[in-house]
């Protein structure tokens, strides 16, 4: 399998990194924000939900970057910042707009009611992959998917 590539620069955009991240796994010293250039990153062990579909017992994971641009403040809920060696799991993504204009939140909702915000000029989103990829037996169980 290739390494993949994105970049979403809209909320549907940003559908597909979500879709493409949930069940990512990162430590919260993965986290880091660089306010002077405006950028929010993480690296984190992604579960490859696009080869999740095959009838093998092995499922897969690979290392995965995700950068947020044109970031304007972070907050989090739910995170001690001092515990970097704690695990966290990404849920979703989502865009909320704040008016008119391309400017609103983006939240990373996590496991454990834990939540980063990240207020943003506009949409813009790159994931690669950066790693190479490992097998893994266990595949994210969601009680309510009907699979």
């Amino acid at each position: 399998m290739t390494n993949l590539k994105l970049l979403a620069l809209d909320n549907e955009d940003l559908g597909v990194v979500s879709a493409h991240m949930q069940d990512s796994v990162f430590k919260v010293g993965d986290l880091s924000y660089a306010p002077k250039i405006g950028q929010f990153s993480l690296a984190a062990n992604r579960f490859v939900w696009e080869s999740s579909d095959r009838k093998s017992k092995a499922f897969e994971r690979r290392r995965a970057a995700l950068v947020f641009k044109r970031v304007q403040a972070v907050r989090s809920s739910g995170i001690d910042q001092r515990r970097r060696d704690e695990v966290l799991s990404l849920l979703a993504i989502r865009f909320e707009q704040k008016g008119e204009g391309p400017d609103g939140t983006i939240e990373l909702t996590l496991a454990g009611k834990a939540t980063i915000a990240l207020d943003v000029e506009c949409i813009e989103v790159q994931l690669a992959d950066i790693g190479g990829a490992w097998e893994t037996a266990n595949r994210p169980n969601h009680p309510d998917e009907a699979r």
